[in-house]
C-alpha cells in the first residue's frame, strides 16, 4: 500500500471558523476471500487507521472506521456451518482487536434469492457485534418473499440476543444503492479496495436553524453550511485516494445525529414546537433538499436519519407520543428517514412486522429513493414498558 499524504499536508486544509461535524463513519469495502481473511482485514485496517489520522489532522473528529465485505452468501456459500461460523466470528474478533465496525453485507440481495443463509445470520446477529442486511426492494419492484424472511429473523433474533439486541445490527433496506458508509445497510458488489465517508452533522442543522426560521431563506443558509465541510472532506478523501491506492467511491451528506447531537432538536429549532409537531415535514423537506444540493461525489441516503433511539430528544419525544411510525413514515415521502430503531413489544407477530417492513419498502419503491427499517422487538416488554438495550448509543425510551 502506497504511502497516504503526510498529515502535515492535509492539516493545511482545515476548514476556517464555524460549525464542525464529526466524521461518523470512514467505511472501507473489501472482497473477502476466506483463504487469505486476516491480511486483507488488517491491510483494510491499516489503510482506515492513515485515513482517520489524515481526517484528524484536518481538524475533524472521526467517531468510528468500519470494514465491509461483499454479500457474505457469497463466500460462505459450499461451507459447512461450523466452517462459516468460525469464518464470521474470526471477523468478528479481527474486529474487536484492531478497533472498526464490522459488517458482511446482505444475506438476501435480490428478489428470489435462497433464505438458506438466514439461520447462520441469526446466529451470527445474536451472538457477536457484526453488522448485516436484507434486500426488500430494488428497481425491478418489491421482494415480498424477502419481506416475510426478514420477519421471521427479526423475531429469531429477538428471542436469541439479549434484550433483542442483536437486531440493532440488522436493517431491512430499500432501493439503497450500494457503498453507502452508515450501518447496519452498508454493502457492495464490486472489486472491493474502496472507500466511503459519512458525517455525522446533525449540529450543523441545528444551527442554521436556530437562526433562520423562514423556509426558502433556511434552505439557501442550510445548503451553504454543509457544503463547506463536505467538500473539505471530500478532498481530504480524494487526496488519501490519490496517495493509497485505494478508490474514493463518495460521501454520504446525511446529517446524522448521535445522543445530544439530535437532529430532533434542530428540526425543533425551526418549527419552535415538540418533533412530530405541524412544520416538521417542511423542515425534513429542507435538510434532503440542502443536502442533495451540495456538489460532491454523493451516495447512500443522502437525506436526513431519525434513528429513534440514537437521538436523545427524539426518544424523549417518542416517549411523550409527540410522533410515531406513521409521522416517519410521512416524512420518509420527502426524505431517507424510513423506521430506524423503532422498539416494539416483544410479542409482535411476524405477520405485523412483515406489514411493517412491506409498507417501508412499498413507499421506497413507489418514490424510487433508499429507505431502511431497524426493527426492535424486546422479548417480555409491552407497549408503554421502558426499553432499555445496555448500549452506550441508544437511549432508553418506551415500547409503542
Amino acid at each position: 500500500m502506497r504511502r497516504l499524504l503526510p498529515i502535515i499536508a492535509l492539516a493545511s486544509l482545515a476548514v476556517a471558523a464555524g460549525t464542525r461535524p464529526k466524521v461518523r463513519a470512514i467505511t472501507a469495502f473489501i472482497d473477502l476471500d476466506s483463504k487469505s481473511e486476516t491480511v486483507q482485514v488488517e491491510d483494510a485496517a491499516k489503510f482506515l487507521s492513515g485515513a482517520r489520522d489524515a481526517f484528524r489532522a484536518a481538524g475533524f473528529d472521526v467517531e468510528t472506521i468500519r470494514i465491509v465485505t461483499q454479500p457474505f452468501p457469497r463466500y460462505t456459500n459450499g461451507m459447512k456451518r461450523e466452517e462459516a461460523v468460525a469464518l464470521l466470528r474470526k471477523f468478528d474478533d479481527l474486529a474487536g482487536k484492531l478497533g472498526f465496525a464490522a459488517n458482511i453485507g446482505p444475506a438476501m440481495l435480490a428478489n428470489g434469492d435462497s433464505p438458506a443463509p438466514l439461520d447462520l445470520l441469526a446466529e451470527i446477529l445474536a451472538t457477536t457485534r457484526i453488522n448485516a442486511s436484507l434486500v426488500t426492494a430494488g428497481t425491478d419492484g418489491i421482494y415480498w418473499k424477502n419481506i416475510r424472511e426478514a420477519a421471521r429473523l427479526i423475531k429469531k433474533v429477538a428471542a436469541h440476543s439479549p434484550n433483542g439486541k442483536g437486531n440493532l445490527n440488522f436493517a431491512a433496506t430499500a432501493m439503497l444503492k450500494p457503498q453507502t458508509p452508515f450501518f447496519p445497510g452498508a454493502y457492495h458488489l464490486n472489486s472491493g479496495h474502496s472507500f466511503a465517508i459519512g458525517l455525522e452533522g446533525a449540529n450543523v442543522v441545528t444551527d442554521v436553524f436556530a437562526q433562520y426560521h423562514d423556509p426558502v431563506q433556511a434552505e439557501e443558509r442550510l445548503a451553504q453550511a454543509l457544503e463547506r465541510p463536505l467538500k473539505e472532506a471530500e478532498t481530504i478523501a480524494t487526496k488519501i485516494a490519490a496517495s493509497s491506492g485505494w478508490t474514493y467511491a463518495g460521501i454520504d451528506p446525511t446529517p446524522a445525529p448521535l445522543g445530544e447531537v439530535s437532529i430532533g432538536r434542530a428540526i425543533e429549532n425551526f418549527t419552535g414546537a415538540p418533533f412530530g409537531s405541524s412544520g416538521t415535514m417542511t423542515a425534513a423537506g429542507i435538510i434532503t433538499r440542502a443536502v442533495q444540493s451540495v456538489p460532491v461525489k454523493r451516495l447512500g441516503y443522502a437525506g436526513l436519519m431519525v434513528p429513534v433511539l440514537e437521538d436523545n430528544l427524539l426518544a424523549k419525544r417518542w416517549a411523550e407520543g409527540t410522533f410515531n411510525m406513521d409521522s416517519l413514515l410521512a416524512y420518509s415521502a420527502v426524505c431517507a428517514t424510513g423506521l430506524d430503531t423503532i422498539p416494539l413489544p416483544g410479542d409482535i407477530t411476524e405477520e405485523r412486522l412483515a406489514r411493517i417492513l412491506g409498507d417501508v419498502a412499498a413507499l421506497a419503491y413507489k418514490w424510487q429513493k433508499p429507505l431502511a427499517a431497524r426493527l426492535l422487538p424486546v422479548p417480555g416488554k409491552k407497549a408503554g414498558d421502558l426499553a432499555d438495550f445496555g448500549d452506550s448509543r441508544m437511549t432508553p425510551t418506551v415500547v409503542r
